[in-house]
């Protein structure tokens, strides 16, 4: 398989591109039903668990452990590629599972005891179940990868997303006089439990042809020397992940301390309100749009182009600075660009019904202080899945730790602020620059000459360019009719200012020659 990851990395793209607009249907379906509520706080505050473990043991430690195991054995070995498979398959189900069941009887004995939590805690023990379900996706995913099968993976999401906007709107239309009350939340809660059977089932049928599974359990045990390798790749990552999902737990925490716990702390008033953490996550979701369909696309691409090749430095380093110039590239526009357009964006995505223009203005300065460290986001993953190819999964670790406490000094500095829940955003984007900034000075010890004078000049330009689009599309937005405008104005005005930033960016790269133009639309370098 060619180590150009370029084409993979659009496969994923265009599949992740799919996966985000049907994730904003079903955001901006959630939003006009419930708006920025107490109830929606709690729904997101339970789903955050399930989301959690997908982080650590799918997406996250175990997944990326296993790539290059069983990308090595499925090369040398494919019969105890076969036993890896199934052994960690098999013991993640089983572990899972048992994590599960006692969880269940934690989350059932504290909605006994806790009045001001109890929508949270119930909505938590629905969705629960899907924890193992979307781990043992993650899982089957990495295996798709190292055939070559990026689609099934990068699309499992729109599952989740088709079955909550069926389960909401359908809802809504049987149910009308409860439309945005608790059995309407409920019944999206149960769609959650019924997308990770039907991912498991999709994975599973995506990886017949490759008889990935052996007969007995014996004979999986024969592979218990790779899984240990795993694990022992795995638990540095585990430590990593886990102080990483400190800092999104902390800040979901504190974002619905308001919902679960009360409007005071210590006896004075909590600086946040009631929908803090509804109006965080629908701010996410925006930004992470252009994160997860180039940025992360980008990682996940790259990060099997680089297993291959982790004892050729040269091989390596060139795949490496290919990838820097590129997320960049995405990045820095699309944080720039994300900037100026924050309110018309936000108003046309979520803004009807419940979601008022208020909820708007909310949830877009949010969005002001997510925008600015888009491309630090992609970069941060990139770069760790460099070191995660070099078996280097310490490194990591070190620096996630050093975050939590930064991250934790600005989240409760900054809401103190009248930035209030925005200043949750704001640290993280601080964080995430100051992350990358170290962790491009610590890949000097794999490659000395990651950061050529190559990747400096793409990025100047890519800098140059950035500059250029925002003042196009700035003076653009000052041409336009002001508002309020409905849904098909808002839409159109948005339509222009993105079509402004987006001629004026692939325009001056061309008639700069840069060749990052070329791999992001499909061509060859």
């Amino acid at each position: 398989m060619s180590d150009r990851f370029e084409t993979n990395a659009r496969t994923v793209t265009l599949l992740t591109l799919v996966s985000r607009v049907t994730g904003l249907a079903r955001d901006a379906a959630l939003a006009r039903l419930f708006g920025i509520s107490a109830i929606m706080d709690a729904f997101w505050f339970a789903f955050m668990v399930p989301n959690l473990f997908r982080r650590l043991f799918g997406e996250g430690a175990l997944s990326a452990a296993f790539l290059p195991e069983y990308t090595r054995l499925d090369r040398d070995d494919p019969a105890m590629a076969r036993r890896l498979a199934t052994l960690t398959i098999g013991g993640m189900a089983l572990a899972l599972g048992g994590v599960t069941i006692v969880g269940e009887i934690l989350l059932w004995a504290l909605s006994t005891r806790h009045e001001h939590g109890h929508d949270a805690l119930r909505l938590m023990m629905v969705m629960l179940p899907y924890m193992p379900l979307v781990c043992l996706v993650a899982i089957m995913g990495a295996m798709l990868q190292v055939h070559g099968r990026f689609g099934p993976t990068a699309a499992a999401p729109i599952v989740l997303n088709l079955f909550l906007v069926g389960a909401a709107m359908g809802y809504a239309l049987l149910r009308p006089d409860d439309t945005g009350g608790r059995g309407h939340v409920m019944i999206v809660s149960i769609s959650v439990l019924l997308a990770g059977v039907a991912q498991v089932t999709w994975s599973l049928a995506a990886l017949r042809r490759w008889k990935w599974w052996v007969g007995s359990w014996a004979q999986a045990r024969e592979a218990m020397a790779s899984m240990r390798r795993v694990l022992g790749q795995a638990w540095p990552m585990f430590i990593g992940l886990g102080v990483l999902q400190v800092n999104v737990f902390l800040d979901d925490l504190i974002a619905s301390y308001p919902t679960t716990v009360g409007p005071t702390i210590f006896g004075i008033d909590f600086p946040l309100q009631e929908g803090a953490l509804t109006a965080v996550n629908n701010a996410q979701r925006l930004y992470e749009f252009p994160l997860g369909v180039f940025g992360i696309a980008v990682a996940t691409a790259i990060f099997p182009a680089l297993a291959r090749v982790n004892h050729d430095a040269a091989r390596f380093a060139d795949i490496l600075r290919r990838g820097l110039r590129l997320v960049m590239f995405i990045g820095l526009p699309a944080s720039a660009g994300l900037m100026l357009v924050r309110e018309p964006l936000t108003a046309v995505i979520y803004q009807g019904a419940q979601f008022t223009a208020e909820d708007t203005r909310r949830v877009a300065f949010v969005l002001m202080g997510y925008a600015p460290a888009i491309w630090a986001y992609s970069m941060t993953h990139t770069l760790t899945r460099a070191f995660y190819a070099r078996g280097d999964s310490m490194t990591p670790v070190k620096v996630a730790i050093g975050m939590v406490g930064l991250n934790l000094a600005l989240n409760l500095s900054l809401i103190f602020t009248p930035l209030r829940e925005a200043g949750l955003a704001w640290s993280t984007a601080i964080c995430s620059i100051v992350q990358v900034l170290i962790l491009l000075r610590l890949t000097r010890r794999y490659a000395a000459h990651v950061i050529d004078r190559c990747v400096l000049t793409s990025w100047a330009r890519t800098a140059g360019a950035t500059a250029v689009m925002a003042g196009a599309v700035w003076s653009v937005s000052l041409l336009l009719p002001a508002g309020p405008h409905g849904w098909g104005v808002t839409a159109l005005h948005l339509l222009v200012l993105v079509g402004v930033g987006g001629a004026v960016v692939a325009g001056l790269a061309r008639v700069m020659g840069m060749a990052e133009l070329g791999w992001a639309m499909g061509r060859a370098a």
